[in-house]
């Protein structure tokens, strides 16, 4: 590869690839919406080597919990697009909804952005975007890490990773050690495929090209659950009426509903026909000529987080959910593992 300058010119870090200044630019325009998803824990400001933070009030034994993910290949379709305002809040969904699952306040988060040349009007948009993440979740933006690394990334690809530190009351975590038979699964809607199943989707995209609409459904952001749900842990009259909770990632329904039955002679009974899958699915089912099992082991298929309730209580739940701002429906049940399946159910353990 033909080189910029001469074995005997003097060289620069510009020169070869990365750009302080760019950099300090990019932190100057985040400032501000980095500061406003700040929490009063929070003892440091943005640019420090590291966050500091005191663990939030009002717990008797506070236990740390902690997530990290990605956005995998949907940055691709992001990128070929040219549309980044929405990654970021992917980026903050897949973390704190993990961290979610076991009970906990997400309250701090960290990026790191990477690219092969920085742009700083792409990198502002995806940080952005993260920040308004954090708003939705209620955590602080602690900080992060941009990186710069020439060679590394083609052209204006970049990569983005999270971390999330949680909090949560030692005794009220859920593990779904809890969950029995004939507990009831809450499910709460998707904005669309969130952030998986990706590699399939850019394979059925090579086969034909989705309307506007159906494109607008595929780079929809991914939900942030931990509002509502917090809302509905915190009710003492159902502090104990959740026995389980379930963020549908990679690997679907068939993946990530077994995570939390810990009872072998236990089973999840999922009735399909409890919700209508949003039409991007049935574009992709339909365009990938893709089994419906390979749906439901690939994608939410519109349901992005379950809640496995007591029976008992399963009413007000929905009720407190409703008044949270969701739109929960009842999918199925906690069955015998060997249970009959009724048509147009699928059973899952």
């Amino acid at each position: 590869m033909a080189s910029d300058f001469s074995d005997t010119d003097s060289l620069s870090y510009k020169q070869a690839g990365v750009d302080i200044e760019a950099g300090a630019e990019l932190v100057r325009r985040i400032a501000g919406a980095c500061k406003a998803t700040h929490r009063p824990e929070m003892l440091t400001g943005l640019g420090g080597f590291a966050a500091i933070t005191e663990i939030p009030p009002g717990y008797q034994q506070p236990v740390l919990v902690s997530g990290t993910d990605g956005v995998g290949t949907k940055l691709k379709l992001a990128i070929d697009q040219q549309r980044h305002d929405g990654v970021g809040q992917d980026l903050v969904a897949m973390c704190v909804n993990d961290v979610l699952v076991c009970g906990a306040e997400p309250f701090l988060f960290l990026d790191y952005y990477a690219t092969g040349a920085l742009r700083v009007d792409t990198a502002e948009q995806v940080i952005k975007g993260i920040a308004h993440g954090c708003a939705l979740a209620g955590c602080s933006l602690a900080g992060g890490e941009t990186a710069e690394m020439p060679g590394f990334y083609d052209g204006e690809e970049y990569d983005l990773a999270g971390f999330c530190v949680g909090v949560v009351e030692k005794s009220q975590i859920i593990t779904g050690e809890r969950v029995g038979h004939g507990d009831v699964l809450i499910g709460l809607p998707s904005s669309g495929p969130h952030s998986n199943g990706y590699s399939l989707i850019r394979r059925v995209l090579a086969r034909s090209t989705p309307t506007p609409e159906l494109m607008d459904a595929l780079l929809a952001p991914t939900r942030i659950y931990v509002s509502a749900v917090l809302k509905l842990l915190r009710l003492r009259a159902l502090q104990d009426a959740v026995h389980g909770m379930v963020h549908i990632t990679g690997g679907g329904f068939y993946e990530n509903i077994p995570r939390i039955l810990h009872d072998d002679g236990l089973a999840a009974l999922i009735d399909l026909d409890s919700w209508t899958w949003p039409p991007v699915f049935d574009w992709l089912q339909r365009t990938g000529r893709i089994e419906q099992r390979e749906m439901l082991s690939t994608f939410n298929c519109g349901i992005g987080f379950i809640l496995t309730v007591a029976a008992e209580h399963a009413n007000a739940c929905v009720s407190a959910l409703q008044a949270a701002g969701e739109a929960p429906v009842c999918i199925g049940t906690i069955v015998a593992h060997d249970a009959p399946v009724p048509p147009n159910h699928i059973r899952v353990a």
